[in-house]
């Protein structure tokens, strides 16, 4: 099906400069472009669900209940999921997520070279998502931070998942015994590779790949709903950036203690035994790719076969043009 692709550039002549750009792009910095869709998917992710975060603990402190709810902020990293997949996925392939870059390494032969520059991208878009939205909050929580120190409660409260330090690190709920916290998050995130994982199978008829990122999307918006009050990260950049971020504000009392382990890095073992789980009992090689399918992978395909090709020519030019003294 490649043999019929038509290419951005078939159809449309961008300004001179971005074809500079794009010949640049294909032959040097790829990764760099990749790293960058990585950390902006995960700064739409974090911006839409912390935020939603912030207004929903703020208002709670302040007595005014009715601003938000936890059924808002699932639904907030839902779309911004959303977002991030549709805006950025299809530079960087989407994995937003360190344990599903390391599942594809294991996998599907992502290379293990990019897996260390792919993690960084991703905890750094989840710091300054954290970051940016502190900014755009910094008034109401100073104020708010003022009011609690007043009433000599700040200290008790704001390295919990009720506090200001916790709209942006998260933390077990106060008095929690951490193994049951680790369950919940290990099934959470388990439950979560599956869907992933189902999304990503191209013999799945029920998945074809413009639905994906709403199953993907609403199965975080699931876990949020039934599981974030026992103490749920799910994603190691976002718990990373979120916690390194709250620690340039607040210092190493941010940190989390024991917690900070089983936030950052329970998602990576349980999306790894939910996608062997998955290859050995649902995936099927005798199953048909279904033409939604087909269409997704050809035009991949065509478009790796594409920018190979106008690297090749650039390369060849190059070789062949003539010099100043053939010129003469």
């Amino acid at each position: 099906m490649t043999h019929d692709a038509v290419h951005l550039a078939d159809v449309q002549r961008r300004h001179r400069i971005f074809q500079v750009w794009e010949r640049a792009r294909h032959r040097q910095i790829h990764w760099l472009v990749e790293c960058i869709a990585e950390m902006m998917g995960v700064f739409f992710y974090v911006y839409a669900g912390v935020g939603s975060t912030a207004a929903f603990t703020i208002a709670n402190l302040t007595g005014q209940p009715t601003v938000g709810s936890l059924f808002h902020v699932g639904f907030a990293y839902a779309f911004g999921i959303i977002l991030a997949i549709v805006v950025c996925a299809p530079t960087s392939g989407g994995h937003f997520n360190p344990c599903v870059t390391i599942a594809f390494a294991v996998y599907r032969g992502f290379p293990w070279k990019k897996v260390p520059m792919y993690i960084f991208a991703q905890v750094l878009g989840g710091y300054l998502s954290c970051l940016i939205i502190y900014l755009q909050y910094y008034e109401v929580v100073g104020h708010l931070e003022t009011a609690l120190k007043a009433k000599g409660v700040y200290d008790a409260i704001n390295f919990t998942p009720q506090g200001v330090a916790g709209i942006f690190a998260l933390y077990a709920p106060t008095g929690s015994n951490l193994f049951y916290v680790w369950v919940n998050e290990f099934v959470s995130d388990f439950f979560l590779g599956l869907a992933i994982w189902a999304c990503l199978d191209p013999t799945n008829f029920f998945t074809p790949p413009p639905v994906a990122p709403f199953i993907v999307a609403f199965a975080y918006a699931c876990v949020i709903w039934g599981y974030a009050p026992v103490g749920l990260a799910a994603n190691t950049a976002r718990d990373v950036g979120g916690r390194f971020m709250a620690m340039s504000i607040w210092g190493s009392r941010a940190s989390g203690g024991s917690y900070a382990a089983i936030a950052a890095l329970t998602n990576i073992p349980s999306m790894l035994l939910a996608a062997t789980f998955y290859e050995f009992f649902f995936t099927d090689s005798s199953r048909v790719v279904p033409r939604a399918h087909r269409e997704f992978l050809a035009g991949h395909k065509a478009h790796m076969e594409h920018s190979s090709s106008v690297e090749l020519r650039e390369d060849l030019a190059g070789r062949h043009s003539p010099t100043a003294g053939e010129k003469s």
